[in-house]
């Protein structure tokens, strides 16, 4: 017989006498004692090398959880299986601690904390269990109090149902003790909508007495009422920050339907009085002239400024509005301030000093001609980018532009500086006039006198040899600003006769047969009434005087 798997030696051929042969037997038995003598032999080598490798099983022995030792040694653990799941089980255990204590880590003493729940192996849950371990898992959210008032609801809800309970040293504690409260209101504080700036009160015992809870309860439910309120009449009424409230949309609107806009781009500049718009202005419209332009500036001024209440100053001695000014409601007051910057642009075009033409006026909304091309306005002075030469030529441009807004447009710009003057085709333009006033103002001279340092000192440190502020204001007025009485007698002399000077809104009527009689007699000076007579004599408005 062959078998794959190993060479079998053939068995003897015995005959059945030698069987019974007692020398057979013998021989047998002594075989026998042989292997049972080389059997033994190798159990005792296989004895010396297991103690010599007794160190390290020891250490893998160390190793091995005590459930796995227990389990591999019990004879009833037949199945691998299962050893592995136990092993695998520890694993998970091991890896949940190290989990744990890297969220400890990254969250610190921070109040608000991220979890890594989602990425433990071993689930937080009550109802799971294992079948291999005695011990219960326990949720780690019952054995520590993730912030202070966890340990203080657990007080609160440990006082029973009397009202007071008794500590271990003896000592009574209320539901109304002082410092168990304070807490409460601190814990309460958390419950404030988001906007409410709470602070952190992580870092230190917060206490809140009732009196400061409910001032900031009360406070917090204002501000909510407030910010909810439906509609606020105020704030509909006036304009915003950007100073276009409902009322002045309309007003952009209508101009819009009645064709002298036809597109209003948007904003280019914001100040502290008024918001300069552009817009083009509407070329079909059936008052347009020759020279119309094509593109506009809207300045619309804030009526929710409190600071125009102070400017009386400027106005109280203007005989044109100081009878209107103490008369009129806030919103009403603007539309003044804005009709007295018409009045005095148009004083700026007839002397012929460079500024914006005004198109049309409505209330506090003033529409001008624009200085800039196409949408980008003309820097203004202070920014612009000038040579010497060109610094040279503006410089004799302002001078000569005050020199002209005082003696032929009547007006003092009380408010000039390199912000409010344009530089565009290489020429100054004068803008933002509405507070300019007349000499016969009781501080005109002091506002002149702070225009001319304004300008000196801009010019000043650009150019060498310029004048002085006293020197450029005796070139405009003729005078020195230290002699006082010049000064007053000058500035009686521009005190003219109400029915002499021209009113925002109101035609001046002209009676020439009496000027000629007063030009006769001496009252009005004779050159400027005769070339005035000659100029509507030639335009056929009167009859020629007789001898």
């Amino acid at each position: 017989m062959s078998c794959p798997w190993a060479k079998i030696e053939k068995p003897e051929p015995v005959n059945f006498a030698d069987i019974l042969s007692e020398e057979v037997a013998k021989d047998m038995q002594a075989k026998e004692e042989r292997k049972v003598s080389e059997l033994f032999k190798s159990e005792s080598h296989n004895t010396a090398e297991a103690a010599a490798n007794d160190n390290s099983e020891a250490e893998s022995v160390y190793n091995i959880p005590s459930e796995v030792l227990k389990a591999i040694t019990d004879d009833t653990f037949e199945s691998d299986a299962m050893i592995a799941q136990m092993l695998q089980m520890q694993f998970d255990k091991e890896y949940d601690q190290e989990l744990k204590r890297t969220e400890d880590k990254f969250n610190g003493s921070s109040k608000v904390s991220i979890s890594f729940e989602n990425y433990r192996r071993v689930p937080l849950n009550a109802d799971f269990e294992s079948e291999s371990e005695e011990e219960e898992i326990i949720d780690i959210r019952d054995r520590k109090d993730w912030d202070r008032f966890d340990p203080l609801e657990k007080e609160i809800a440990s006082i029973p149902a009397c009202g007071y309970k008794m500590r271990n040293d003896g000592k009574m504690v209320t539901k109304h003790d002082i410092v168990m409260n304070a807490r409460k209101n601190a814990c309460k504080l958390l419950s404030f909508p988001p906007e409410f700036q709470t602070g952190d009160g992580e870092l230190f015992d917060l206490k809140l007495s009732n009196k400061v809870f409910n001032s900031l309860k009360m406070y917090s439910r204002n501000e909510q009422a407030r910010r909810h309120k439906f509609h606020d009449k105020k704030e509909e009424q006036a304009t915003a920050e950007f100073g276009m409230d409902q009322h002045t949309r309309l007003l952009l609107y209508k101009m819009i339907v009645n064709q002298l806009l036809q597109d209003v781009n948007g904003v280019i500049s914001v100040g502290k009085e008024a918001v300069i718009l552009h817009a083009t202005l509407d070329p079909s419209y059936p008052k347009a002239t020759n020279d119309w332009p094509s593109e506009c500036a809207i300045k619309v001024f804030k009526t929710t400024l409190s600071e125009f209440k102070q400017r009386d100053r400027y106005i109280k001695d203007d005989h044109r509005f100081k009878d209107r000014f103490p008369k009129q409601t806030n919103r009403k007051t603007i539309q003044l301030w804005a009709e007295k910057e018409m009045a005095n642009l148009s004083r700026l075009r007839r002397a012929g000093i460079p500024s914006p033409q005004v198109i049309k006026f409505k209330e506090h909304v003033l529409v001008m001609s624009f200085i800039g091309k196409d949408g980008q306005p003309a820097p203004k002075l202070k920014y612009a980018k000038l040579s010497d030469a060109s610094l040279i030529v503006a410089y004799e441009e302002v001078k000569n532009a005050m020199k002209t807004l005082y003696e032929k447009a009547n007006l003092i710009h009380a408010d000039l500086s390199e912000y409010n003057i344009l530089w565009h085709d290489d020429q100054c333009y004068f803008i933002d006039v509405s507070q300019s006033i007349e000499p016969s103002h009781e501080n005109a001279f002091h506002f002149l006198y702070r225009d001319c340092t304004n300008i000196v000192t801009f010019f000043g440190k650009k150019l060498q040899e310029i004048d002085t502020p006293d020197q450029l204001f005796e070139f405009i007025t003729g005078c020195d600003f230290n002699n006082k009485v010049a000064l007053v007698s000058v500035q009686e002399s521009f005190k003219m006769k109400p029915h002499l000077v021209d009113r925002p809104g109101v035609e001046s009527t002209y009676d020439f047969d009496t000027a000629w009689r007063k030009a006769k007699t001496g009252e009005i000076p004779l050159a400027v009434q005769v070339e005035k007579a000659v100029s509507e004599v030639n335009l056929n408005l009167v009859e020629p005087p007789t001898a």
